[in-house]
């Protein structure tokens, strides 16, 4: 068996996400807990267990709150003697795929998420913008009507995540995606248009101005060599060095997700069993879609926290 760990990014919150981990498993939860709360000086453990939902949804709120749910439901697994051949992040899931991967000190990684969210908020209180799910037409298609709705309009919207052959997101300045609805038309077949309940118009050129500042946070961190392949969102391909690494998480600011061809490339490493590990079962699905041959499992709630283990602890754990 070859296994990836498979890291989620924002818009998997919910209120209660983690809390099944921290009952289950207090010894190994509640430190991590404890050690962020102290860290961002606020109770980040209570936001995700009780909220209240406008707070979580928060963009500087939900990065780190996602981050540590993942972070807290890995650290459970390789209790249980769980390891990866090979990691990958979506978005903001980079992160911790860069910390299971030995890059990243799981609390400077804490740092630079929350910083993250910080610079990213910001954009969001002087720019107006939003995203996009555009499901159905091929990414080309998309990619099109971007550039199409851009010329008409004169505004920003551009391919933000590429997450499947059929689901494509954009994203933009509000008018760009008003535009871009506007010669949806052109599309084959007709797309299903989803907006999505995100703080800031992400992985696209609006996030620029933010790049050069974040650099700054990202220069003030060690980055050590990768210990095994870790996947980055912009290239689809591995990071070679902790510098590529670095790199790789200030190109990501404004660079589109390029999740559908990083799992061409994960399974190029000889990958049959996927696991989600964090809250949410969105990379479950769009793994299911692409890979349907391949064994697929989430660890959103307890349920699929105990399966997943039965399913793929070393013998010799059992």
């Amino acid at each position: 068996m070859t296994t990836a760990f498979l890291f989620p990014g924002q818009g998997s919150q919910r209120i209660g996400m983690g809390r099944h981990l921290a009952e289950r498993y207090p010894e190994i939860v509640g430190p991590l807990f404890r050690t962020a709360d102290d860290a961002l000086g606020i109770e980040l453990s209570r936001l995700c267990w009780e909220g209240p939902e406008e707070e979580l949804r928060r963009t500087e709120i939900t990065q780190p709150a996602v981050y540590v749910v993942s972070l807290a439901t890995l650290r459970v697994l390789e209790a249980h003697g769980l390891r990866p051949s090979v990691v990958a992040g979506h978005s903001l899931g980079e992160y911790t795929a860069l910390v299971a991967a030995g890059v990243l000190d799981w609390v400077e990684a804490l740092g630079l998420v929350r910083r993250r969210g910080l610079l990213m908020a910001a954009v969001q209180a002087t720019t107006a913008g939003t995203m996009l799910a555009v499901i159905g037409p091929a990414p080309e298609q998309v990619e099109k009507i971007c550039a199409i709705a851009q010329e008409a309009s004169g505004e920003v919207v551009e391919v933000a995540n590429y997450n499947d052959d059929t689901q494509t997101v954009v994203s933009g300045t509000v008018a760009g995606i008003a535009a871009f609805h506007d010669h949806a038309g052109g599309l084959e077949p007709a797309p299903r248009l989803v907006p999505l309940d995100v703080g800031a118009p992400f992985h696209c050129s609006l996030m620029e101005p933010v790049e050069t500042e974040f650099a700054v946070d990202l220069a003030a961190v060690t980055f050590a060599d990768p210990k095994l392949p870790v996947v980055a969102n912009t290239t689809a391909r591995p990071v070679t060095s902790g510098e590529e690494a670095r790199a790789a998480l200030r190109a990501q600011l404004a660079g589109s997700v390029r999740w559908r061809p990083s799992l061409t490339t994960v399974v190029d490493h000889g990958v049959d069993t996927f696991v989600e590990v964090g809250p949410g079962r969105v990379l479950s699905g769009l793994c299911r879609t692409t890979y349907p041959d391949l064994a697929v499992h989430a660890t959103a709630d307890g349920r699929r926290v105990d399966r997943t283990i039965q399913a793929l602890r070393p013998a010799t754990a059992h």
